[in-house]
């Protein structure tokens, strides 16, 4: 497997390797994998001659330095998990320095009020962050194909309205959500969590599922009222948010509309740890 550090060196052999009609699929990441993270690379694998993995622990998204500081790196775990898929995938494994040049800041982007919406309300300029490191590495790497998980819904969806709006030449691919056995949304976080603490975090997942059930029978107001009190009873529970909101414009959803799809969102801390999930509820 080659590991590349700087971006040159990725670039050089990129050109060296593609052709014309070549595909080349990009699996964008913070590291710490799990399998969520491996199904990306196996979908990327599937549908493209060349799959380029980046691991790298982005400073201009983290509005907390102590989160940024927490964040687990373990780069050399990280590609014996993706050996387990494929010795064929080029990991892009770079230093502040050689993404940002000297300049660890944010861009600005106008994503319509997408960043405004819950993750945005409690993580300030979390969002320019996100799409000035995407922005660069889809410069750096030129994908035809870009892989999101969709447990982060609102960033995938971000990201799509940047490609969009600047007109960037690739394609963004959502992938389903991947899960514990116990429901769990699978994230580099869960490593933070105590084995008894995964297990309290298991309620999450099932307070979604019954958002779902409830969701065709009542009010998106009572629903919301009911979860909250729901996660007010758990020890060692924090409630972020938690919203019902269209998934196009992700506003809340105030009265519903057969013509419109609808997911619910959730952050919790449990103890110190932040997890956020989210459920399509059409």
């Amino acid at each position: 497997m080659l590991i590349f550090n700087k971006q040159i060196d990725l670039k050089v052999h990129l050109e060296s390797i593609s052709g014309q009609k070549t595909t080349i699929g990009f699996v964008p990441t913070m590291g710490a994998l799990h399998q969520g993270h491996l199904s990306l690379i196996a979908q990327s694998l599937k549908e493209n001659k060349i799959t380029v993995m980046s691991i790298f622990v982005n400073p201009t998204q983290f509005n907390n330095p102590e989160d940024l500081a927490k964040y687990p790196r373990t780069l050399e775990k990280d590609v014996e998990k993706i050996a387990t898929i494929s010795d064929t995938v080029l990991v892009y494994a770079p230093n502040v320095e050689d993404i940002y040049e000297g300049k660890t800041i944010s861009q600005s982007f106008d994503f319509e009020g997408l960043e405004n919406q819950m993750e945005g309300q409690f993580r300030p300029g979390h969002f320019n962050g996100v799409g000035t490191i995407v922005k660069r590495l889809f410069e750096i790497i030129n994908p035809t194909n870009a892989y999101f998980g969709e447990k982060d819904f609102q960033q995938l969806q971000i990201i799509k309205k940047m490609v969009a709006k600047l007109k960037l030449p690739v394609n963004i691919i959502g992938h389903p959500i991947v899960r514990e056995p116990n429901g769990l949304a699978m994230s580099s976080r869960n490593q933070r969590l105590s084995a008894a603490e995964q297990l309290k975090a298991a309620i999450i997942y099932k307070i979604l599922i019954q958002t779902k059930e409830m969701f065709g029978k009542k009010s998106a107001k009572v629903i919301s009222e009911s979860i909250k009190k729901t996660i007010t009873q758990q020890k060692d529970f924090k409630l972020d948010y938690f919203q019902i909101a269209d998934e196009t414009t992700l506003l809340p959803c105030i009265r519903k509309s057969k013509n419109k799809k609808y997911r619910a969102f959730i952050a919790v801390f449990v103890n110190e740890v932040r997890l956020i999930d989210t459920i399509s509820l059409n």
